[in-house]
């Protein structure tokens, strides 16, 4: 979900890719459902590993894992640990919560990187996507 969605809410920031320590292989049926949901798009979403070799590409890796990142990787300077609960396996309750949460760290991540110096602020409620 978190690809999806700061492909669509940052697209002037960043280009994403996803990648997991441990990929289920396809993309959860609840996830995709989730998006449609939301208005975002899961087109080109994929379950796949984390490419090393692309690590030198990469300015920024969001952690969502579950386990620190100084345990998962060698070079953890570029690397921001987010706690996120993995809903595989939920209700649709359970995925859209987890959905507003990763939509609030993308937001506030994204506030940051165009606001250094801290000055401005995401709001405490998104609206639903349009």
């Amino acid at each position: 979900m978190a690809e999806a969605i700061a492909r669509q809410d940052a697209p002037d920031l960043w280009d994403v890719s996803s990648g997991g320590l441990t990929p289920l292989g396809h993309i959860a049926e609840l996830t995709k459902e989730t998006l449609r949901t939301n208005n975002y798009s899961a087109d080109g979403l994929e379950s796949k590993p984390v490419m090393h070799a692309h690590w030198q590409e990469v300015d920024l890796v969001v952690n969502m894992s579950g386990m620190e990142k100084y345990r998962v990787f060698e070079d953890y300077g570029k690397v921001e640990d987010w706690f996120v609960e993995d809903p595989f396996g939920a209700d649709a309750e359970t995925y859209q919560r987890i959905f507003e949460d990763i939509r609030f760290r993308v937001a506030s991540l994204a506030d940051r990187l165009r606001n250094p110096s801290g000055l401005n602020s995401t709001p405490g409620k998104l609206e639903p996507a349009e």
